[in-house]
């Protein structure tokens, strides 16, 4: 409606300018020379005035255009002290300049609002340049995960985790993968999902980091679970017969030794031992199945608020004996004595003790062995009690197959403590993870 009466107003002036123009013909048609002397300067005052009225107009809106340009919309167009045919103009100015604004703050909330929520969520998220690699955003949750403060570059990830880098790089637009990240030389496993878009000429991709670890250690623990029952159900129900069968068969041989005759006593003798084996064999396997049983046996851990402290304390009396004997230093770290977790006093020191006799078993040939219990608060506020050791440290390609059950690399152990301490720190909602370095030792993480 604004425009319409600026336009109104040039149709005006040049309907004028045609009119005078149109006299000024008639004039000289019929030689009137007098009325053109009048008429030329009301011509000329005209185009003038015209030539600045278009002028006036060009400069408001080159000002309009300067402030569009520059997303100044809070620039005001005084309409009150304006010429009279610019007033239109104006006023026409500061709409447009207040509906941007509106549009302006919109967008604005709604990016922080996007913004916010991609801030709380526990997915990482990054965004770069396809073509120069250039990070243009990423979120806390990914710097949390990666332990990355600062990303200027995705190339800059080659340094810090070269696998993590190729698999980012080799990722298709749509594509998920799960991929292992190193974080303080822990290992753990990450959910990525590749994402690409155009805007401003540039393609960005988005990738999406989720850490599945625990998800896919709690199915993973109740596959053997699963695998566990079944196996201890069918040894102790093929066994158990067995055994019985086999110890009636003993008390009947040695019933009917007194009445075989000497020369034949050599074959009773040889048919008892075999007897003997059998059973000895059949109650070893009983055993077998009724320990590993035990990894299905824990259900819901008795919480109570208990302190680090107390934990440390217990277990100085309990191994302390043992250390001295073989002559093993037992060193306790504590800075908070107010430290304290949720958890089961009986599981917790069972997988504490689990662990120190591990520490044990792998500093004994150390010149100065050594095992150090320390706790404290990790960067996200969790609960952490480590159990550290200076021993022979685990080969790398041992790693993956400590915490499963039936493997061990002791001839006498049974395979089963981690994968009990496992277990028991999922029962609490926590995870053990293990930091080590051949030939300089290892380090067990309790987070809670």
């Amino acid at each position: 409606m604004t425009f319409n009466r600026f336009e109104w107003r040039i149709i005006v002036r040049v309907i004028l300018l045609f009119i005078t123009l149109l006299a000024a013909a008639v004039v000289v048609v019929n030689t009137l020379w007098v009325y053109l002397f009048i008429l030329v300067p009301i011509i000329v005052y005209q185009l003038i005035d015209f030539y600045k009225f278009n002028k006036k107009a060009q400069e408001e809106l080159d000002q309009f255009v300067e402030s569009i340009h520059y997303r100044d919309f809070s620039r005001y167009f005084d309409v009150k002290q304006a010429p009279l045919e610019l007033q239109p103009l104006r006023k026409g100015f500061n709409e447009i300049n207040s509906t941007f604004k509106v549009i302006s703050r919109e967008k604005e909330t709604q990016y922080q609002y996007l913004q916010k929520i991609l801030e709380l969520v526990d997915t990482g998220i990054l965004c770069y340049a396809t073509e120069t690699g250039e990070v243009s955003w990423m979120n806390e949750s990914f710097k949390k995960l990666l332990g990355i403060p600062y990303l200027k570059a995705i190339h800059s990830l080659e340094k810090r985790d070269p696998l993590l880098y190729r698999e980012l790089l080799e990722l298709r637009n749509g594509e998920s993968k799960i991929t292992n990240v190193t974080k303080d030389k822990n290992s753990f496993k990450v959910l990525v999902t590749s994402a690409a878009f155009q805007t401003d000429g540039k393609v960005y991709k988005l990738i999406a980091f989720q850490n599945v670890n625990e998800a896919l250690d709690e199915t993973e623990s109740k596959a053997w679970q699963r695998l566990l029952s079944v196996m201890t159900h069918e040894i102790m129900n093929s066994v158990a017969p067995i055994s019985s069968l086999a110890d009636t068969l003993k008390t009947r041989l040695n019933q009917s030794l007194h009445e075989v005759p000497p020369e034949q006593s050599m074959v009773f003798e040889d048919l008892e031992l075999g007897i003997g084996t059998i059973k000895r064999r059949s109650e070893g396997l009983l055993k077998f199945a009724e320990t590993y049983r035990n990894l299905s046996k824990i259900n819901k851990p008795n919480v109570s608020r208990v302190f680090v402290g107390e934990f440390f304390e217990n277990m100085y009396q309990l191994m302390q004996p043992t250390l001295e004997q073989k002559n093993i230093e037992l060193e306790i770290i504590l800075k908070d004595p107010q430290l304290s977790v949720e958890a089961d006093p009986n599981l917790i020191e069972q997988v504490l003790i689990n662990l120190i006799v591990n520490a044990m078993e792998a500093v004994k040939e150390q010149a100065q062995p050594k095992i150090v219990l320390s706790g404290g608060i990790t960067s996200n506020n969790r609960v952490i009690i480590k159990v550290i050791d200076n021993g022979i440290g685990i080969p790398e390609e041992l790693l993956d197959k400590i915490f499963i059950p039936f493997f061990s690399t002791r001839k006498t152990g049974s395979g089963i403590g981690l994968s009990l301490c496992k277990q028991i720190m999922m029962l609490h909602k926590g995870n053990i993870q293990v930091q080590t370095a051949p030939g300089e030792g290892t380090s067990f993480n309790l987070q809670f």
